[in-house]
């Protein structure tokens, strides 16, 4: 069964940062959803029913709607890692060895600064409608896929066609994502950069020598890694 919940402790974190400028639509909306989070967190665990299955999916809905206004203004890096970390997520930046994934600790300073080198999107919450975020981004080397139970084939499929992610990215590890089949491996084939991919427990997968068949094929010096049964 998917797990719809979304990460307690990403909610308690979660504070917009005070902009000069008039805080557009979407911004108003996530300050009222970072002061709404303080109250949820001191509740305790929802019980399982499809009201609170639906809230959440709502919830992390918005946490992935793309504010091209605020992605306009301070540069894809930067937007971009305020969707990641607000969805649970962390990143790590060129030139930086610390992981940030504190909301409330996103650099201050030149937006030009901070360019996002890695993504680990382990337990996160980010989904197809937030992907947008990345379009513009240039120096992510690898993304960790693990229990990210919104992602799907057409995510993958979407991840594929970014340009700058094509040419960029190195090391891919799919984990524990039970949405994703066949068609959306396949789809890793057009990253012709890609040096290694990790794909492990994956039940949606089912003929794995075809896969391996497919990626070989197209990326022949990828290193390969699968643990699936």
């Amino acid at each position: 069964m998917v797990n719809y919940c979304f990460k307690w402790e990403c909610l308690c974190k979660l504070q917009v940062h005070s902009l000069s400028r008039r805080p557009s639509s979407s911004q108003r909306s996530m300050m009222m959803f970072g002061k709404i989070s303080r109250q949820l967190c001191s509740l305790k665990k929802i019980p399982w029913s499809c009201d609170s299955r639906y809230f959440w999916k709502w919830l992390n809905t918005v946490f992935n709607k793309v504010d091209y206004e605020r992605l306009k203004d301070v540069g894809p890096d930067r937007a971009a890692s305020e969707w990641l970390l607000r969805c649970g997520a962390k990143v790590r930046y060129c030139g930086h060895q610390k992981w940030l994934q504190d909301y409330n600790k996103l650099p201050g300073g030149s937006v030009d600064r901070y360019k996002i080198q890695e993504i680990d999107a382990t337990d996160s919450c980010i989904m197809d409608i937030g992907l947008d975020h990345m379009v513009g981004l240039e120096h992510v080397e690898k993304i960790t896929l693990c229990k990210c139970h919104y992602i799907e084939d057409n995510c993958l499929q979407r991840l594929s066609q970014l340009e700058n992610l094509r040419k960029s990215l190195l090391e891919l590890e799919i984990i524990t994502c039970g949405n994703v089949t066949d068609n959306g491996i396949i789809a890793l084939r057009h990253f012709k950069n890609l040096k290694y991919l990790f794909l492990s427990d994956l039940p949606g997968i089912k003929d794995k020598e075809y896969l391996v068949q497919v990626l070989k094929t197209a990326l022949p010096s990828l290193e390969l890694k699968l643990n699936l049964k």
